[in-house]
């Protein structure tokens, strides 16, 4: 890691330097907001707030979106400007070339607007840079940012972060990718002494100077090369994470990139490196001994001692190594922040963790079905399924494009059988036949193969009744011993509204087959 002062923002004119609090001179900039969701609104918003001429362009001229328009304009926004046709160059504002872009995370670099201001000089920044220069506010305390990115784990790492700062009596608060946008947060009129920051790679793509207390890489895999346009740019965006970090840059032992990363970072002088292991700990590192997570980092002894911090069995019924490393690394960031040891204990035992990740849904007749439906790449379900000994997996939908085979030959001992779903489920079966011949594959009836229909009646209407096959054909394979892992490796639009509805519907499905078993045994 080499040193900086932490404070030297790129691609900037000599006005947008000097905007680096709430208070500075926003009075009449001249800003273009892409898009009008959740962060987007919230952007113009704010601008509008602070003095700036906004105008609003977005592609969909949906209902809600006209709903949106009419609230900008009413406080006070220049121009909303809704429809395809808008969202191919940049518009003027008042006549003139905007001095800002503000650009929701989901617009690509390479969309026609923003190629158009890059070509103009027009700077270009995203909603999480915009809050970073507005959270110094005269009157409200300022708090410090702990920033969290990686491929897998970000949301649950941001929840136990929040827990464990909670329970040391700081106020905080999870924000940005998590789903409250980061400038709603920054507007709260109390203030907050610290946000846990969910940091997408499309959120750090532009972002060009925030400077956190600690920051964290959990784990990176190859997702969104469309969007990035290469695997090295999204790794590069992941890795800016660390850019201008005062106090610790935590990294992943067990994935030498995350620590590449580190070393490349140009950080505030006097940063540490802190790493995080599911083994035993090396000086400077979070780590586990026996069933405990302990820290050889943030204590004066670290030389020849550890400090316990809370037992691994507090963390759930069913304990992934993944949440134990996604523990370490958030334990790590609030000591780095000066909490004690009790405040991560206790975090720990205050957490809960969100619907779809891991989640247990029963554990009847001696098989325990679990709910993963978060798992949407091969690195979320690799973790998953390196949880669970003799699995009985429901996968698939729809996989963008990536490759299963490492996936399926790294886990092709622990199948039982594989239960599939998807539109096109050619991608995860071409694996399971090269890498796992002998592992019984179930395809409902009326799944398109490539070669017409595999036989039987048309496809299922809707997603519930998809899973509800999957279910009742996991139900009919599983034995005693075995889980029921509905962990797909992809992505739920195809046969779901969302991974949350595909969750859902699993845990609808195995409740259902629950009742009726009940009701079978009063009969």
């Amino acid at each position: 890691m080499s040193g900086t002062d932490g404070h030297t923002p790129t691609w900037e004119t000599p006005r947008l330097k000097g905007l680096t609090t709430w208070d500075a001179d926003w009075a009449g900039l001249r800003v273009v907001v892409a898009g009008i969701g959740a962060s987007g609104f919230s952007a113009a918003d704010t601008l509008i707030e602070l003095g700036a001429v906004v105008v609003v362009v977005d592609a969909g001229a949906t209902h809600e979106n006209e709903a949106k328009a009419d609230t900008l304009r009413i406080v006070g926004a220049r121009d909303v400007l809704l429809g395809a046709e808008h969202a191919t160059a940049l518009p003027r504002v008042d006549g003139e070339q905007p001095d800002l872009v503000v650009t929701s995370p989901g617009w690509r670099p390479t969309q026609p607007l923003l190629t158009d201001a890059a070509r103009a000089g027009v700077p270009i920044w995203g909603d999480v840079e915009l809050a970073w220069r507005v959270r110094i506010r005269e009157g409200r305390p300022t708090a410090e940012w702990l920033a969290i990115t990686g491929t897998n784990g970000k949301t649950t790492t941001v929840g136990l972060t929040e827990s464990m700062l909670l329970a040391g009596g700081k106020r905080a608060v999870a924000a940005g990718n998590v789903g409250t946008p980061i400038l709603d947060v920054i507007r709260d009129p109390q203030g907050y002494d610290f946000l846990a920051v969910e940091l997408s790679s499309f959120q750090l793509h532009w972002a060009h100077s925030l400077s956190p207390l600690a920051s964290v890489c959990l784990n990176v895999a190859e997702d969104h090369v469309d969007w990035h346009g290469s695997y090295e740019a999204y790794l590069a965006a992941k890795a800016s994470v660390y850019e201008r970090t005062r106090i610790a840059c935590v990294y992943n032992v067990e994935q030498r990139e995350t620590e590449a990363m580190v070393e490349e970072a140009d950080v505030v002088e006097g940063c540490r490196a802190v790493g995080f292991t599911t083994g035993l700990p090396s000086v400077s590192m979070m780590g586990v001994v026996e069933d405990l997570l302990v820290d050889r980092a943030f204590i004066e002894q670290r030389k020849d001692s550890a400090a316990e911090l809370a037992s691994i069995s507090e963390l759930g019924e069913v304990v992934p190594r993944h949440l134990v490393a996604n523990a370490l690394a958030a334990a790590a960031l609030v000591r780095a922040a000066g909490l004690p040891a009790a405040a991560v204990r206790d975090g720990i035992r205050a957490f809960r963790p969100g619907d779809h990740r891991i989640q247990v849904v029963a554990n009847e007749d001696g098989v325990l079905w679990i709910n993963d439906s978060k798992a949407t790449n091969p690195h979320a379900a690799s973790a998953s399924l390196a949880s669970f000994a003799s699995v009985v997996w429901i996968a698939g939908g729809l996989s963008k494009g990536v490759s299963y085979d490492d996936l399926v030959r790294d886990h092709a001992r622990r199948l039982r059988a594989v239960v599939l779903l998807g539109e096109d489920p050619a991608p995860l079966r071409g694996a399971l036949a090269r890498h796992a011949p002998d592992v019984p594959v179930s395809l409902h009836p009326g799944t398109q193969t490539g070669n017409g229909h595999d036989g039987g009646p048309p496809g299922p209407a809707t997603g519930e009744a998809l899973m509800q096959w999957a279910v009742a054909e996991a139900a009919r394979i599983a034995q005693d011993g075995d889980t029921v892992l509905m962990a797909p490796a992809a992505a739920s639009m195809d046969q779901f509204t969302s991974y949350a509805h595909r969750g859902s519907a699993f845990m609808e499905a195995v409740g259902a087959r629950g009742g009726q078993r009940s009701n079978a045994k009063e009969s």
